[in-house]
C-alpha cells in the first residue's frame, strides 16, 4: 500500500507539471494573457518529462499507469482552478482510472 501511495504521489506531481505546462499556453492563446507565461510553461513541461524518468518500470507501462492519475488530477484542476463542479460521472470515471492505474503499476514483477 505504501508503494502505491508513493507512486500515486509521484504521478500526481507529474500530472500537475504537465497540466500547468499546457494550461499556461492555453491562457496566452485563448485568453490573451502575457506571452511571458510561456517561459514557466516550458519549465513545467521540462519538469514533467524529467519526472517521468523517475519511474522504475518501462516507459510504455509508466505512461499507461500515469494516465489514470492524470485523469484524476485533471478533474481536480477542473474543480479547483476552473471552478466547475464535478459530476458523479466524473467521480466514477476517476475511480475507474485509479483502479486501472493500480492494476498496471502493481502487477507482479517477472524476471
Amino acid at each position: 500500500m505504501l508503494e502505491l501511495m508513493k507512486l500515486g504521489a509521484l504521478f500526481a506531481i507529474t500530472a500537475l507539471a504537465e497540466i500547468a505546462g499546457c494550461y499556461l499556453p492555453w491562457l496566452v492563446l485563448k485568453q490573451g494573457k502575457p506571452v511571458w507565461l510561456l517561459l514557466p510553461a516550458i519549465a513545467s513541461l521540462a519538469l514533467f518529462a524529467w519526472l517521468l524518468t523517475l519511474h522504475p518500470t518501462a516507459a510504455g507501462r509508466t505512461y499507461a499507469a500515469y494516465g489514470g492519475m492524470y485523469i484524476v488530477v485533471a478533474l481536480l484542476w477542473l474543480r479547483f482552478v476552473d471552478g466547475i463542479a464535478l459530476s458523479r460521472w466524473d467521480i466514477a470515471g476517476a475511480g475507474m482510472a485509479l483502479a486501472g492505474m493500480a492494476v498496471i503499476a502493481l502487477q507482479p514483477q517477472t524476471q
